[in-house]
This record gives structure tokens, sequence and C-alpha cells, in this order.
């Protein structure tokens, strides 16, 4: 068996490098920014197809390609629109609707769903910017 050793690997026109590192680190393996009011529409993705629209503050993001496993990291923010008290981004189970409680399962390999709440965890609303990213 042969083997390759190289510092930098580059696509075929010279950009998107990325080192051996940051690979054998893990490079993101999807991430999305939308618009998750009115109708949902994704401004700039990678590895992500869709996003289902599951009501007010919750949404499915699917995978383009699914991950090996489901054990990757999920992170994501979103902007307050006119909610005064809210910084809480929630990963919810592959399950029901959260009553609030924002219970938890380990995502699927080929989707995840989010929340967006108000600090209280309970008042669910749509934010006009959502930027979430996974890593694995």
């Amino acid at each position: 068996m042969s083997e390759i050793r190289v510092t930098t690997l580059k696509d075929t026109s010279g950009n998107n490098s990325s080192t051996t590192a940051e690979i054998a680190s893990g490079r993101a393996k999807a991430f999305v920014n939308f618009n998750g009011t009115s109708t949902v529409a994704i401004r700039n993705s990678f590895n992500v197809n869709t996003i289902t629209d599951l009501g007010t503050g919750y949404y499915t993001v699917n995978f383009t390609t699914a991950l090996t496993d489901a054990n990757y990291v999920v992170q994501g923010c979103a902007t307050p629109n006119s909610q005064p008290d809210i910084s809480a981004f929630r990963l919810f189970s592959n399950g029901s609707y959260p009553s609030g409680s924002g219970s938890y399962t380990a995502p699927a390999t080929s989707n995840f769903r989010i929340g967006i709440t108000r600090n209280d965890g309970v008042v669910f609303y749509d934010a006009d910017y959502i930027l979430v990213d996974v890593f694995r």
C-alpha cells in the first residue's frame, strides 16, 4: 500500500485549501444561514438541502448527504428580532414539538431539530437570521 504525504490540499483551481491538521481535527460537516420568518429560505449552506418549518421557532435541518453517524455537534445562534430577552438556541429531539422543556435526544444522521426560544425556554419565536454549524 502506498502513502501520500502533503501539508496542504487544494481544489483543482488552487483555491479552497485545507491543512492535514484541519482535516484530522474535523472540518465543518455542514452549515446553514437561513431566514426563519414567513417562508423559510436558505441564504447560504453547505451540506444542507432543506429546512422544514415545524411551527413558530421550530425547524428541522436536513442534510444533503447523511453523516456517517449521529455523533456530531450542533451549535448556532439567532437574531433577536423584536424579542427583548432572547438568546436561547436549542437542539430538540427528533420526536414531537417540544412543550417548553427542551427535551433532547440524539440527532439523526440525516437531520436534526432546533428551536429558538426566549431566555425562559418556553416562548418560541421565528428569527430573521438563524446560523447553524455542524462538526464531527
